[in-house]
């Protein structure tokens, strides 16, 4: 089985296809993507087979793009995978164009839509052509919340999706959050620095209130430009930048809050780590975001990009000890509940029966 996806760096699909190689004792996975980083690192530690489609790349590029398509053919033929599992818009469209011509049946999971907030006429036209194109050569699609399968049949784009919703493993004991009195409320943000992300609207909601602080978890090409309006916001070491890291789960142990200010999302990953470490979340209310969080139950919901909103939803939770740990321990329980592992696993491992078995 080969599992393709566009980019190998940190980021919610990565984990998502990271977790799916716990199937490796069920089948013989290859891992490829158009280039080599964090995902592939973590798969060949694993012992598995991976490739690198240096044509593989995320902008439109026809040239290239017409490159990777035979490539990847190349790559089907000579490894006559039983199946091939596709996750991210450019590896999904290419991979089940490049299945079809190897004779390869080919799942397509969206972690989000192309055409989705964010991007501009033209190219929400172009995605959802394309992805309407696309449609009739997978066996099957999987969306990753209800709100990404029900926007794909609207359009017609995934008219017969299903969804499993991203899913992690437990937390080790250690690593719940536990109460810190008499310190300031920390509320964390992890994300990669990216303007759908919009961590600057978290440290302007944040700047005004005492007793806040706000640290900040990630990299990417807003980093600096977000470490300059801490400085402008004086917020001092109020604000802290804690880079890329291995230990999220014993960083969420040491604050008080998880936040998410994205301006748009499919199913994001690390709203799940927040409920697992047992903290409350405040989240934009986009995407599939409200099918993990329940407001006012384990966190709280608010429009995205109003700082005002923001704001207000800050120092309810700043003010009130209680309601953080209720939330928390709510949110810990729905975790349990619904996006562990299994749930994810064995409904993944059904679609590749169903698919297998609908070919013999």
């Amino acid at each position: 089985m080969l599992l393709l996806i566009t980019k190998a760096e940190r980021g919610g699909a990565q984990t998502h296809v990271l977790e799916l190689l716990r199937l490796r004792d069920r089948a013989r996975l290859t891992v490829a993507s158009g280039e080599d980083g964090f995902l592939l690192e973590q798969a060949r530690a694993l012992g598995l087979e991976t490739v690198v489609v240096p044509q593989l790349v995320a902008p439109l590029d026809p040239r290239r793009d017409l490159a990777a398509l035979w490539a990847l053919v190349r790559l089907l033929r000579q490894l006559r995978p039983d199946l091939v599992h596709l996750h991210s818009s450019k590896a999904g469209l290419l991979g089940r164009v490049a299945a079809r011509l190897a004779g390869v049946p080919a799942i397509f999971t969206a972690h989000g839509w192309a055409f989705t907030e964010g991007a501009g006429r033209a190219r929400r036209l172009l995605a959802i052509w394309s992805e309407r194109l696309a449609a009739p050569l997978s066996a099957a699609i999987i969306a990753v919340s209800d709100y990404d399968r029900d926007l794909g049949a609207r359009l017609r784009v995934a008219p017969q999706a299903r969804t499993i919703h991203n899913a992690l493993p437990p937390a080790p004991r250690i690593t719940l959050a536990a109460p810190r009195p008499d310190v300031a409320v920390r509320f964390v943000m992890v994300a990669r620095f990216a303007p759908p992300k919009d961590q600057a609207l978290l440290l302007r909601a944040a700047a005004p209130l005492r007793g806040a602080e706000v640290w900040l978890v990630g990299d990417g090409p807003e980093l600096e430009a977000t470490r300059a309006l801490a400085a402008e916001l004086e917020l001092g070491d109020r604000a802290r930048f804690l880079g890329s890291r291995d230990d999220v789960p014993e960083l969420l142990a040491q604050t008080d809050v998880f936040c998410l200010c994205s301006h748009y999302e499919g199913f994001p990953i690390s709203v799940l780590e927040g409920m697992r470490a047992g903290l409350p979340v405040i989240a934009s209310d986009v995407g599939g975001v409200g099918e993990a969080v329940v407001p006012g139950r384990t966190g709280l919901l608010v429009a995205h990009n109003d700082v005002v909103s923001w704001r207000l939803a800050l120092a309810r939770l700043l003010d009130d000890p209680a309601a953080r740990a209720a939330m928390g321990r709510a949110g810990g329980e729905r975790f349990d509940a619904h996006f562990t592992l299994p749930h994810l696993l064995e409904r993944t491992w059904a679609v590749y029966r169903e698919v297998l078995d609908r070919r013999r």
